[in-house]
């Protein structure tokens, strides 16, 4: 046996890392997926948008579009009525009090633990009772129960925000 052969030894050279550009072709992917859901959800919330921008200004259009106060509130009331029906069928057929309760508790099944509100039974909302009817409606009440049949009729419409 003879004496072993010198060998060299060299250090261990590591590679260069790879760039970070161009990325590979699975980030490509991964990039166009992220764009791509961006865009359905921009997409998506420009529609919700202007869908209940059209059912608010449905809702003024009708209104403003009554030359007296007694018919803003028959207008307000023959909306809340349409609406209602989306959710409930029977509601069309309730008159005086059941209207309003029903109205009431509109706002209590959307907010379970919200105190229970009496905004129509009780409150401004007791004009859609006979304001349509009334000669003469103070403008101050009138404006009071818009507001609130507006937030009713785009809860209802599913337009609330």
């Amino acid at each position: 046996m003879g004496a072993p052969a010198s060998l060299v030894l060299r250090d261990i050279h590591a590679t260069p890392a790879p760039s970070w550009w161009p990325p590979a072709p699975g980030w490509w992917i991964v990039a166009g997926i992220v764009v791509a859901a961006f865009a359905l959800l921009a997409g998506w919330r420009l529609r919700a948008r202007r869908r209940r921008d059209a059912i608010a200004a449905l809702f003024d259009r009708e209104v403003d579009a009554a030359p007296n106060p007694p018919q803003q509130i028959a207008a307000m009331s023959e909306l809340l009525r349409r609406a209602a029906r989306r959710h409930d069928a029977r509601a069309d057929t309730l008159h005086g009090e059941d209207w309003l309760r029903h109205l009431d508790a509109a706002a209590t099944n959307a907010k379970r633990k919200a105190p229970v509100r009496t905004d129509f039974s009780e409150g401004p909302g007791r004009l859609l009772l006979d304001g349509g009817f009334r000669r003469d409606v103070d403008a101050g009440e009138v404006a009071a129960l818009r507001a609130l049949a507006r937030q009713r009729f785009l809860q209802w419409m599913g337009a609330a925000g």
